[in-house]
């Protein structure tokens, strides 16, 4: 696939310039991360050549100068809130968290526990944490934060907070989710660093949207598409324009929030070393696009994609019409339709010509394979079977699963598993074909093109199974499936 991302320049580049702000505030720099550090899997997608552990591996660079201290809403704990991604709730994600940044050889400091108002979740979820040995601290509700500057910086408002004791020059305050309160606990420490003669700095690392991109750039618009459940809208910064008489990109929350920002600044240091929302950021994405036609169309593809799953989250009652109306209204920004999607098309006019459920993937060099379902097979299994035929350069009429090995398998499913669905799934196809793999070559050689799936992109006209959505995504697959549930 091209490459439209110098990932190495961006390692270079990305921590030097967060060197360079560390240096700026003395020494001491609080940073705010936003978006996902292992597994940004959007940021892959629309910037192909950017690796999903682009900024781990930037910051590794820097690991002898980091401090990571992770945070959690005790309303989230109390509301048992889950990743949607991981299907694991919030205090178990940051026990995560915690152990992944361990075994990169990062050193975790901390872990606070913000939005405190007494709530007995939060106060088990702590003492399970201490037993642990993590040393945990408590940041409180202020009320009529964060426009209630007066009382926010004062002793009764961050003065109240526990100050989190950190040792090393750059401290990453992250969390498993957005809303967390990040931004408080950097400020609360400001607050509480400036009480300790400490000119401890704040800055802002999140990659989208891209600040020296256009507004409509494809990148910026499929930012928007995925955050369109927070309803976020990109924006010109205003404050920067003011400055400096220069554009850059920013988004609504941050340039709303900013004349807050700007007075609790000065409430802790008498002035604000930023003009901008945009000056706050430290992300160099921008600089190292080297193919920028490349990332519009995976751009494009990518706000495709969002389309489709907020369509299926719609029909499982998993979100509102909101959400699917603005990347609908995002597609005229992008001047698209969900035919820009090469897969869509092609799995939609096997579906007209056959009448069965179909599915479609485009392979590394541009290549489409279609499979529709059958008696003995999903529409997906059947995909995977083609595919990997394909890539071995196996004769397409070749069968590599007899049927005398699937039927047993069905009646399986049926009689036994009480299984409606007599189709094999992905999964089981995988197993069929490694237990085949012992004693013919082919089955053997189209296992081994698995790996050559990863990053290719895949339509269905049907939703798919749980198992199914699953296996794709472990071998890395993009998929979309039509809003349509088969009965």
């Amino acid at each position: 696939m091209k490459l439209g991302f110098d990932n190495e320049k961006y390692l270079k580049i990305q921590s030097e310039h967060i060197r360079e702000r560390i240096a700026k505030f003395n020494g001491k720099l609080y940073l705010e991360l936003g978006g996902k550090l292992f597994d940004d899997h959007h940021a892959s997608r629309v910037l192909p050549g950017f690796q999903p552990d682009s900024k781990l591996r930037m910051f590794s660079q820097l690991s002898d100068s980091i401090e990571i201290v992770i945070v959690i809403s005790a309303e989230d704990i109390e509301k048992n809130k889950v990743r949607a991604d991981l299907g694991i709730t919030y205090d178990e994600d940051v026990l995560r968290l915690r152990e992944e940044f361990i075994a990169r050889q990062f050193k975790v400091g901390s872990v606070v526990i913000t939005h405190y108002d007494g709530q007995r979740t939060a106060d088990t979820f702590r003492m399970r944490l201490e037993r642990m040995g993590i040393k945990t601290y408590i940041h409180y509700l202020i009320e009529g934060y964060p426009h209630n500057v007066q009382l926010i910086a004062s002793e009764n408002g961050f003065g109240k907070n526990d100050y989190i004791e950190t040792e090393r020059p750059l401290v990453i305050v992250t969390a498993p989710g957005p809303g967390s309160g990040k931004m408080a606990v950097c400020l609360s420490q400001l607050y509480g660093e400036n009480r300790r003669g400490i000119h401890a700095g704040y800055a802002k690392f999140e990659t989208f949207p891209v600040w020296n991109l256009p507004l409509k750039h494809p990148v910026n618009i499929a930012y928007e598409a995925a955050t369109a459940d927070l309803n976020d809208v990109n924006m010109i910064d205003p404050f920067h324009l003011d400055a400096y008489n220069k554009i850059a990109v920013n988004y609504n929350r941050d340039i709303e929030i900013f004349p807050v920002l700007n007075a609790l600044f000065e409430g802790i240091y008498g002035e604000n070393p930023y003009k901008s929302p945009t000056d706050m950021g430290v992300n160099m994405v921008g600089f190292c696009i080297s193919d920028d036609e490349v990332c519009c169309r995976a751009s494009k593809d990518e706000i495709v994609r969002r389309y489709y799953d907020a369509t299926n989250k719609l029909v499982d009652g998993a979100c509102n019409d909101s959400e699917v109306s603005k990347i609908q209204l995002l597609f005229n920004q992008a001047k698209i339709t969900t035919d820009y999607r090469r897969t869509t098309v092609a799995a939609k006019k096997l579906r007209e010509e056959c009448g069965h459920t179909s599915a479609a993937i485009e392979l590394a060099d541009g290549t489409i394979i279609t499979a529709h379902s059958s008696p003995l097979l999903g529409c997906s299994a059947a995909l995977i079977l083609n595919a990997t035929k394909h890539l071995a350069r196996i004769n397409h009429e070749l069968k590599l699963i007899p049927q005398s090995m699937i039927e047993p398998i069905q009646k399986t499913k049926i009689d036994y598993l009480g299984a409606r669905n007599p189709r094999l799934h992905t999964d089981e196809v995988l197993v069929a074909l490694s237990v085949l793999s012992q004693r013919d070559e082919n089955c053997r050689r189209a296992l081994e093109q698995l790996p050559a799936l990863r990053g290719c992109q895949v339509h269905c006209t049907v939703m798919l199974s749980e198992v199914d959505r699953k296996i794709f995504k472990k071998l890395g697959v993009g998929l979309t499936c039509e809003p349509y549930k088969k009965r």
